[in-house]
């Protein structure tokens, strides 16, 4: 068999080209002192930093126009620091409703009482006192209880009761501070998956009914998503991301318009779940999805002073 002979393969000018990268998208170089602005405009404009420019505007742009920003928030975005810049973006009105998970709501509120949470848990598995914390349980179980009494949301009920008890830290609680903006938060609770589900004053029953509460407040949320409104998922990869297909589903099922939105993850690494949802189904749904990967106390102080940035 003799070797194929490239003599005649067609070829074209370089020039000719439609490229995917040009270098007036490089990055430029940086300098000490210069403002944020400068830096910026420095980002390369290529794959992830197209893309948190492209996700800061759509912000922006969906505030000015007075559309639905939803944001879907992981207990990692509390723990690594970040309640400060969620609650400035809320102060901004870069926040139109929140929606936490089980776990997000303990460290909310441990860091409302005490100013400090997430326990060793190596070390308390060892010593048998994993989750066994008194003030957290009892705070978080009674919130449940009176919640599911009352017929509210548990997000709403634990906002409430923050700011009620008078806690020291609530200034710098997502729940305590979105309940003073009238702003909606809804809890999505796993049962079985959080430290407050292993002490006596638990109910199920009540754990159920002010979470399923919170599913319908959030689909009412959902059925807004329209053309330019923004969905945000940091740091959920699978409880939060299924709720958003659910709460999608019964809105199209019951004739709301969900379609065209922004659907934006950020989390540590690709996970299937958070990467559908809200990424892919934004896509399916004639809008647009991005997803940046990395700390998330780094890319989330970045893209709220973007948003600041392309607001002023």
């Amino acid at each position: 068999m003799k070797p194929l002979s490239f003599a005649d393969v067609k070829r074209y000018h370089l020039a000719e080209r439609k490229s995917k990268v040009n270098r007036d998208e490089f990055a430029k170089p940086v300098n000490a002192g210069q403002s944020f602005a400068t830096f910026l405009k420095s980002i390369p404009n290529i794959l992830a930093g197209a893309d948190l420019k492209k996700v800061a505007k759509a912000i922006v742009h969906a505030k000015s126009k007075k559309l639905p920003i939803l944001w879907t928030l992981g207990a990692h975005v509390i723990k690594v620091g970040l309640t400060p810049v969620i609650i400035d973006l809320m102060e901004q009105g870069f926040v139109s409703g929140l929606a936490l998970n089980g776990a997000g709501i303990i460290h909310d509120a441990e860091l409302a009482m005490v100013g400090q949470t997430s326990e060793d848990v190596s070390r308390a598995m060892e010593s048998r006192s994993f989750g066994m914390a008194l003030e957290t349980s009892q705070f978080i179980n009674e919130a449940t209880v009176k919640a599911y009494q009352e017929k509210h949301g548990l997000g709403e009920t634990l906002g409430r009761l923050l700011v009620e008890k008078k806690f020291p830290g609530i200034g710098d609680s997502i729940l305590a501070q979105a309940y003073l903006r009238k702003i909606p938060v809804t809890v999505h609770v796993a049962i079985g998956g959080d430290i407050v589900h292993m002490h006596p004053e638990v109910s199920g029953e009540a754990i159920g009914a002010a979470s399923f509460y919170d599913f319908q407040v959030f689909c009412r949320m959902v059925s807004g998503l329209i053309k330019e409104s923004v969905l945000v998922n940091v740091g959920s990869a699978v409880v939060l991301p299924v709720v958003i297909e659910k709460a999608i589903a019964v809105c199209r099922n019951l004739g709301y318009p969900v379609e065209g939105f922004i659907g934006v993850n950020f989390d540590f690494i690709r996970h299937y779940r958070s990467h559908l949802n809200p990424v892919t189904r934004a896509n399916d749904l004639r809008g647009t999805g991005y997803e940046l990967i990395g700390h998330h106390e780094l890319l989330i102080p970045l893209l709220a002073l973007a948003v600041k940035e392309y607001a002023a």
